[in-house]
């Protein structure tokens, strides 16, 4: 028997041992039954150590199999104190600056209207025309007026002709002749009276007659005086006055005839028109509303909370959904020093000068407005942050660990903003970059 064979009994004897003796068959048996027998056991046994080691065994295993995750890398910065500031936005509509009624200046029937609503105007631009064929009459009569008063002037001015003194003179020399003829039938009358061949009566009627003819050359020898001295110059003057005046009479006919012209006495837009082509107007009837197209008042909505904070000149950025491409930085004009009883809002004036054509009244206008924060607080980049159930937060670091710190949210300027907790000092790092997903204790590794 060789080494092979040997080692082969030995195993089947040791086998044979192991197993009772009713369950293994004899020889001459099947000898495939006693392997399976065999195999039976060894795997049997090896179930039951398997089960019945002790459990510490396994556990050192597995946790020497779990390895310790690495440090997590942070960017960090230093944590600053600065002001915040907090965006408003206001409300508003545009609204003119200067809004003016033009008025018919005399009366007329309108012969034709130049503008319609929108239209731009300047300074001097005619914008309806009246008939005028009664300021034409009156100017034909002033014209006349005062050439009549100027030749009455001019007379003055030149003195009296020499056949107005001749004329003059004869009637003077007449009534001498008068005079003396009177005089010799008054001394006939006079002796007839008292030779008692005529009456009284006679006498004083001759004495009248006299008295009359004197009276007569008086006159026409002052006449002859004034004639040869001339006009004076309070006449001359008077006759002055007399040729303004008709000079006024023209101009005030002339001007009813430009009224008959309505022109426009500020640029401005046309915001209504009040008559038509055929309308009868008189004097003080309204023809246009124009308002200033130049300047605009917006009046903003303030909410009552923040009456206080807002003063005039500080800077406000205007929108208008109507002009998407227009965006325009002013200076609040004013406050207005009352509140709207309905709303509980006061308003602020903010007044723009050339504004884009677009632009109307009554459109809707948003101002963004930045107020300053009366509260202390830490200016971080939005990065900083962390944002979890309704709670923002920021990490620092203390021993190689992240430690989360809620902060309260001051003012939000878009890249920047504005933190507070009283746990966070000047100076103190904090994490910029890195901190999503973080979690409070985790171990860190700072990459500046």
């Amino acid at each position: 028997m060789d080494t092979s064979e040997t080692q082969v009994s030995t195993v089947e004897t040791q086998s044979e041992s192991s197993v009772p003796s009713e369950l293994v068959p004899t020889r001459s048996g099947k000898p495939w039954l006693r392997t399976l027998l065999i195999l039976f056991v060894a795997t049997g046994g090896i179930i039951l150590w398997r089960v019945l080691a002790p459990t510490g065994t396994s556990q050192t295993s597995v946790a020497q199999q779990q390895v310790a995750p690495p440090p997590r890398a942070v960017e960090t910065i230093t944590l600053t104190s600065g002001s915040a500031t907090r965006n408003v936005q206001l409300l508003g509509q545009v609204e003119a600056t200067q809004q003016s009624t033009l008025r018919a200046q005399t009366s007329g029937i309108v012969e034709k209207i130049l503008v319609q609503p929108g239209d731009r105007v300047r300074t001097g631009m005619v914008i309806a025309v009246l008939e005028d064929t009664d300021q034409q009459l009156a100017i034909s009569q002033a014209k006349a007026q005062l050439a009549q008063q100027r030749s009455n002037l001019a007379r003055l001015e030149v003195g009296t002709r020499p056949e107005i003194i001749a004329r003059r003179q004869a009637t003077v020399t007449s009534a001498i002749a008068r005079e003396r003829e009177a005089q010799d039938n008054l001394r006939r009358t006079s002796e007839l009276v008292k030779e008692g061949a005529l009456s009284q009566r006679l006498l004083v009627e001759a004495q009248a007659r006299l008295d009359d003819i004197q009276g007569e050359r008086l006159q026409a020898e002052a006449e002859l005086a004034e004639a040869k001295a001339g006009p004076i110059r309070e006449e001359i003057a008077a006759q002055r006055a007399n040729v303004e005046a008709a000079k006024a009479t023209l101009a005030q006919a002339e001007l009813s005839r430009l009224r008959t012209q309505i022109r426009a006495s500020q640029s401005g837009v046309v915001q209504t028109r009040h008559i038509s082509n055929g309308d009868l107007v008189q004097m003080s009837n309204p023809i246009v509303t124009l308002v200033a197209g130049d300047r605009f008042d917006i009046f903003l909505e303030l909410p009552e909370e923040l009456s206080s904070q807002v003063k005039p000149g500080m800077t406000i950025d205007l929108t208008a959904r109507a002009l998407p491409q227009w965006k325009q930085q002013a200076n609040i004009t004013a406050v207005v020093p009352s509140a709207d009883p309905a709303s509980r809002r006061q308003r602020v004036r903010v007044q723009i000068d050339n504004p884009p054509p677009g632009l109307l009244t009554g459109m809707a206008i948003a101002g963004n407005l930045n107020l300053p924060a009366n509260r202390t607080s830490f200016v971080v980049s939005r990065d900083a942050l962390t944002r979890r159930q309704n709670q923002w937060l920021v990490f620092t670091i203390a021993d190689g660990k992240a430690k989360q710190v809620e902060v309260e949210m001051i003012a939000d300027m878009g890249k920047q903003v504005a933190v507070y907790n009283p746990s966070l000092r000047t100076g103190q790092n904090i994490v910029l970059r890195g901190g999503d997903g973080l979690q409070d204790g985790a171990v860190v590794k700072v990459v500046n």
